[in-house]
């Protein structure tokens, strides 16, 4: 089953407020194993940038005029997303976003199934705190590179989280002993089959006499 992990990065918070998409992410999913396709553009939103947003994310108002406008990559980020479930953090946020941008450029609202995890995360962990950075430290997840909010890395972080949020483990791969003449990667991709065998050594019966004989003689009677 394929899903996608989605967020995005805007000039500020309210749709109402003109606020538009500065920048969005996609990582697919099989099977919740990362895939290689990914869908990733920064966007010019044809307006400033809000303080605090730029706080967020950092995005200057003119690394983003040089940049393509949303309704150029619509289509593409259409075809990418087309019958898969969303994995988003604070669905509603994004989600409304993006159908501001799709109604603008003349396109229907998102009908795409979306499991949120931030509704996940407050149903499992009630009064904690659900934020990105604090599932991730309960998670135990690596997030030091997320020193800004960047669409690609918050993807790479909910994905990993998410995992954790509906409690599957990560794919299990067949064990290979590295001193076996079988090749490694191709043992672990096709998931082949390596049989182990144990052979035991039963002691012969002068063994077991001559053991015998040295416990009696080396070791004291209240070791018994």
């Amino acid at each position: 089953m394929k899903e996608i992990v989605l967020d995005t990065e805007t000039t500020g918070i309210s749709v109402k407020e003109g606020h538009r998409i500065v920048e969005i992410g996609c990582i697919e999913l099989d099977n919740l194993v990362p895939t290689k396709n990914k869908f990733h553009f920064y966007l010019n939103p044809e307006r400033k940038v809000s303080e605090k947003a730029f706080e967020i994310h950092g995005y200057t108002d003119e690394f983003l005029s040089k940049q393509k406008k949303f309704n150029e990559i619509v289509d593409e980020f259409l075809e990418f997303i087309n019958g898969k479930k969303l994995i988003i953090h604070n669905a509603d946020f994004d989600i409304g976003h993006l159908n501001n941008e799709l109604s603008l450029s003349g396109k229907n609202k998102i009908s795409n199934k979306i499991i949120d995890t931030l509704v996940l995360a407050r149903e499992k962990f009630p009064g904690s705190s659900i934020s990105l950075d604090a599932l991730c430290k309960r998670f135990r997840i690596d997030n030091s590179k997320r020193n800004k909010h960047t669409a690609l890395i918050d993807c790479d972080l909910l994905a990993k989280v998410y995992i954790n949020l509906i409690d599957q483990k990560e794919p299990s791969f067949n064990l290979v002993d590295r001193n076996d003449p079988v090749d490694m990667e191709d043992a672990l991709i096709n998931k082949k089959t390596i049989s182990y065998s144990k052979k035991v050594i039963k002691p012969t019966v002068e063994e077991l006499k001559k053991h015998k004989e040295y416990i009696s003689k080396n070791l004291k009677k209240n070791y018994y």
